[in-house]
């Protein structure tokens, strides 16, 4: 009777202890699961607090870390090709192990597994997966894996991906639930950082057209404006070189009259052909030419070497086809920065072709005023003509006539010198109308498209194009005597590297400093023989002399002499400047 009694006592006790442990573990994954939802909230909250578009990407890492306990993670960003990875954000490596792993994962094995196909993935062990690649030298172990794609307005932005849950457990459905509820707020996220990061972009672009545009109006020179685009555009595109190339007045080329950045002094003065370069392809298409590697395009000459260190690169026209393009900037990422797209490039093209009016705008207020002064020119010239000398021709008659009443020889020739000088006064008159109305020549005539003019016309003659680089004030600083001596010593000079040298290349660099004009003519020839003519030389030493100046020429020895051989001309003469 006892016994019974007891075991009745048991059995509920025993269940109640049962009850009351399930109940507590339900209790448990409650708050476990409260816990993790008031998590989530804050991590979205956390990542939609950002506008930066760079650190909304770290911060949306390493939320998910966080959530899902991981040790590492990491944010691929899926390139313009859609198949590979243009950028990878981590978290949970150090810097120092980043470096001894080496570059970052373009998307292969594990990685493109979800770039190919974008659904959750969770693995308990990376190496058993048929596309596993394995991991590069000095890369951590990993084993538990979990991937979650990250749409922005349906379109694939990138994939979260989380390794190595701590406690040696494997990611489980609510972890995927979790990341995935993440993905979708950072996709919100990444949408609106993009939406300002455009804004402001948008705004520096307006800001940098207005300067442009109130300098250009406000009287700025073009060559000024010129350097203010290429600054800008440098400035906001974050590229390292910025050129910009005008057309030179009839010839096929173009001149890279500004350069601002690495490396600019290479660039300076350069004369580009119109049809195979990347600036001259811009300027003749009238559109943006880009190159995913500046430093390797075909569309760049070697020589002279210049782009070293320089990758990304786009040349866009400054105004449009219909228009009319009045030149080209060049903009220049260093090496491993990203290329330039797009959404780059066009409202760089918007702001060229503003650029580009303002330029028409300040040409046509200063042509404007050029043709006020003239019609003032032309009025002073005609009342000097009617009423000035007139006034002073009949003056003049009437003191002669006046000196043959004079009887004191003295008085007299006081009176005929008078009118002799009245003589002399209307001669400067006449002079000085005749320098009003007199207008400059046309244009073309400058030493800068002549030295271009001779260069293409010799190069059928030598076998291929010779390299042209002008620094300085040529057109402005060089008499013309001095000039037409210059374009004869050129010609001269290309002509007898096409007879005798067998060179390959040549290269010609034009330069004055305002004092001297030094005209130096390099090729990689067989040099001048010993005992060769040189009567070419002759010619040439004979005008530097002429001029007050000196050539000099030098000839290492052989092919295999300093500097491959060849010949150097260097002929220069002092300027005096007009």
């Amino acid at each position: 009777m006892e016994s019974h009694e007891v075991a009745r006592v048991r059995l509920p006790q025993l269940r109640l202890d049962e009850l009351l442990e399930e109940l507590q573990a339900r209790l448990d994954a409650a708050r476990g699961t409260r816990d993790r939802v008031h998590s989530l909230l804050e991590a979205v909250l956390s990542v939609g607090r950002e506008l930066d578009l760079e650190q909304a990407l770290h911060s949306i890492v390493e939320a998910a870390a966080v959530l899902v306990d991981a040790e590492y993670g990491a944010l691929g960003v899926i390139g313009s090709d859609g198949r590979r990875l243009s950028a990878f954000h981590t978290v949970g490596v150090t810097e120092e192990q980043i470096v001894r792993i080496g570059p970052f994962p373009e998307g292969h094995g594990i990685l493109g597994e979800l770039i190919r196909h974008p659904e959750p993935l969770r693995l308990a062990k990376l190496s058993e997966h048929p596309a596993s690649y394995g991991f590069p030298p000095n890369h951590p172990p990993m084993n538990s894996f979990l991937g979650v794609p990250i749409r922005v307005r349906d379109q694939v932005f990138g994939n979260l991906y989380l390794t190595e849950k701590r406690g040696g457990l494997e990611f489980d459905e609510e972890d995927v639930s979790v990341t995935s509820t993440l993905a979708v707020a950072a996709g919100v996220a990444i949408d609106n950082a993009r939406l300002y990061e455009e804004s402001r972009l948008r705004e520096r672009w307006l800001r940098a057209s207005a300067e442009i545009t109130n300098s250009l109006m406000s009287g700025t020179a073009s060559a000024e404006a010129l350097g203010l685009i290429a600054e800008q555009a440098r400035e906001i595109t974050g590229s390292a070189l910025a050129a910009v190339a005008t057309p030179m007045a009839d010839t096929d080329s173009l001149t890279v009259e500004i350069a601002v950045g690495m490396d600019a002094d290479d660039h300076r003065g350069l004369v580009l052909s119109l049809d195979k370069t990347l600036m001259g392809l811009a300027f003749s298409q009238g559109a943006a030419v880009t190159s995913a590697d500046v430093g390797h395009d075909n569309r760049v000459s070697p020589e002279p070497p210049r782009f070293s260190g320089l990758g990304p690169a786009v040349a866009s026209p400054i105004g449009t086809r219909e228009a009319g393009v009045r030149g080209v900037v060049l903009l220049a990422r260093e090496v491993g920065q990203p290329p330039f797209t797009a959404k780059e490039t066009k409202p760089l093209q918007v702001f060229a072709a503003q650029a580009a009016i303002a330029m028409e705008l300040a040409e046509r207020r200063r042509d404007a005023e050029e043709v006020a002064v003239l019609k003032d020119r032309d009025r002073i010239a005609r009342d000097l003509h009617d009423l000035a000398i007139q006034r002073l021709f009949a003056t003049g008659m009437t003191l002669q006539s006046a000196g043959r009443f004079i009887e004191h020889s003295e008085a007299s020739e006081r009176v005929l010198r008078a009118v002799d000088d009245l003589d002399e006064t209307i001669k400067i008159i006449r002079s000085t109308i005749f320098g009003l109305r007199t207008r400059e020549g046309g244009a073309g005539t400058g030493l800068r498209a002549r030295a271009v003019r001779v260069a293409g016309e010799a190069a059928p003659t030598l076998g291929f194009a010779p390299s042209v680089r002008m620094e300085g004030l040529i057109d402005t600083d060089v008499p013309k005597e001095i000039a037409d001596h210059a374009v004869a010593v050129l010609s001269e000079a290309l002509t007898n590297i096409a007879r005798h040298a067998r060179a390959d290349r040549t290269d010609v660099v034009l330069s004055t400093d305002g004092r001297e004009l030094v005209l130096t003519v390099r090729d990689n020839g067989v040099g001048i023989p010993p005992d060769g003519r040189r009567s070419g030389l002759r010619n040439m030493a004979e005008r530097a002399a002429e001029l007050g100046g000196r050539l000099d020429w030098d000839c290492p020895e052989g092919p295999g002499g300093p500097g491959g051989g060849g010949t150097t001309l260097v002929w220069r003469v002092p300027v005096t400047k007009p």
